[in-house]
């Protein structure tokens, strides 16, 4: 058998790996515990301040207003 041919496993697969994710999900479990009523107490200002970041991220390629547009390509349209 040829030993050189294995690969090492992934990080996630790894002990290390493993041990990072149960340490995280149990950190952000007791953090969320502890921090519920302020977790939820943001939310639905967080749903409002959503509106205008998507307004502002997400229509940026929509050339509102014929910006961008040259005069002979207004011609072509007519």
């Amino acid at each position: 058998m040829d030993m050189t041919d294995h690969e090492p496993p992934p990080f996630w697969r790894s002990r290390a790996g493993i041990a990072l994710l149960v340490v995280v999900a149990v950190g952000g479990f007791l953090l969320f515990t502890e921090h519920r009523a302020h977790v939820l107490g943001v939310l639905p200002f967080a749903f409002l301040l959503a509106c205008p970041l998507m307004h502002v991220f997400m229509h940026h390629g929509h050339h509102h207003g014929g910006h961008g547009h040259s005069e002979r390509g207004n011609d072509e349209r007519r």
